[in-house]
């Protein structure tokens, strides 16, 4: 606690050199490497990262989500390892609550044989739920007062942004939705074939005479998957992590209380949006596996 309060008047100090403004924009803002004026560099500014283009990288986001992957990957495989049939532990048994708890979902909701669903799903639920719950961290203590300085002392870049929540960046949730929807598409041909793929778009629901108004219809919905669902997951971890950066600009010293007191509230988010990722991914690959019957 005292650490937490060392980091809330650090930020009060910092925050006094920023109007509010300017302290959100620089938390929202992320740590890119990518391409500007001909050479590759780091972005000492929003202004750069945004001239650096698509193919430019938030460091802070990928590095950030891959280790939370890895650490979720290590700690799986540590558990399984030292799995004990006699004599189980606390964690194992609380990873294989987690393992059934996915388990029953997807035998509840996806109604078909196929393997890869189960691990895919419980990939998603927990990782998704590892970037998210990095939303509690007090806003100042793994950035400004933490990442910050050693990306100056390392790389010479003052001021530079450092985000630690990956699902508030869109490329990590796009990203994943994305993957989610060509393995709807790879699964709807796989079980449908391609003319059967393509028919439910063109000939449903209202028979072939009426194929330019399914298209309007069903093209459309089959793009508002991915689209609804990386948007969701990084539209409510965006309004929470902006929410305690109004409470971290606004109150100074007396962040903490507020910021614990939302974060208390963020718990039902932080699962919850876990949650719903996971179940759509098994409704909308239960969907691509159903083969209609004539």
């Amino acid at each position: 606690m005292a650490e937490l309060a060392d980091a809330a008047h650090a930020a009060a100090e910092h925050g006094a050199e920023l109007t509010v403004q300017e302290y959100i924009t620089h938390h929202l803002s992320f740590f890119t490497f990518g391409r500007i004026d001909g050479h590759w560099a780091f972005a000492h500014t929003p202004e750069e990262a945004a001239e650096m283009g698509f193919w430019a990288i938030n460091v802070d986001t990928m590095g950030w989500s891959v280790f939370l992957g890895a650490a979720f990957l290590l700690f799986f495989r540590r558990v399984a390892v030292n799995a004990s049939v006699d004599n189980p532990s606390g964690v194992q048994n609380f990873v294989e609550a987690v393992v059934e708890f996915v388990d029953a979902r997807v035998s509840e909701a996806f109604n078909y044989k196929n393997e890869l669903i189960g691990p895919l799903c419980l990939l998603l639920f927990f990782w998704i739920l590892l970037m998210n719950t990095m939303d509690l961290v007090p806003v100042d203590l793994l950035t400004t007062f933490g990442f910050e300085p050693m990306l100056h002392t390392v790389f010479h870049i003052e001021n530079s942004p450092f985000k630690v929540v990956p699902t508030t960046d869109p490329n990590i949730t796009m990203g994943m939705s994305t993957m989610v929807f060509l393995m709807i598409i790879y699964y709807s041909i796989k079980n449908k074939g391609l003319g059967g793929f393509l028919g439910e778009l063109a000939f449903h629901p209202f028979g072939k005479w009426m194929m330019p108004f399914n298209l309007i219809i069903e093209v459309p919905t089959l793009f508002a998957k991915p689209i609804s669902l990386g948007l969701r997951l990084f539209g409510n971890l965006y309004a929470g992590e902006l929410l305690f950066l109004l409470i971290a600009s606004m109150l100074g010293l007396w962040q903490l209380p507020a910021h614990f007191v939302w974060a208390a509230f963020h718990l039902l988010v932080i699962p919850l949006q876990a949650f719903v990722f996971m179940m759509l991914t098994i409704v909308y690959l239960n969907a691509a596996h159903e083969v209609p019957h004539h």
